[in-house]
């Protein structure tokens, strides 16, 4: 399996996710893309595979992955204050990869319905689903 993490600002998100999926599922490739340096740079010291930056690395990234991981905002233009591109919500949403979108309610978007729970409950609940995608026949 070929996980993408993508992630912005700081990168905590898509640190605790690498760091998780590393822990759990070691045998898992885990590509970790950031919105910029600072978040590209956590996820890599958190033990991800491969790791590179930017607008191209995400579109790349999205074509080759077979599960993508992130926060909500990957999903959606002009999220994380802005680092999200357009052509980035648009990969994301266009891979044919199965998505696990973590619901955090910030940056202006807010799901209704969801429960506020922990960071870290939510990045159980992603290693949950990660498990039963490993589980899948192919």
């Amino acid at each position: 399996m070929n996980l993408l993490v993508i992630d912005s600002q700081g990168g905590g998100i898509g640190r605790q996710v690498v760091t998780a999926v590393k822990q759990r599922f070691p045998a898992v490739l885990v590509t970790a893309v950031g919105t910029n340096s600072a978040a590209t740079s956590a996820m890599m010291k958190a033990g991800a595979d491969h790791a590179a930056t930017g607008e191209n690395a995400v579109i790349v990234g999205c074509r080759k992955a077979d599960v993508i991981i992130g926060p909500i905002g990957i999903v959606i233009a002009d999220a994380m204050y802005g680092e999200i591109t357009p052509k980035m919500a648009v990969a994301v949403g266009q891979s044919s990869a199965k998505r696990l979108l973590i619901p955090v309610n910030h940056c202006d978007n807010i799901i209704v319905g969801v429960t506020n729970l922990s960071l870290g409950r939510l990045v159980e609940q992603a290693m949950e689903q990660i498990g039963a995608l490993l589980a899948e026949p192919c």
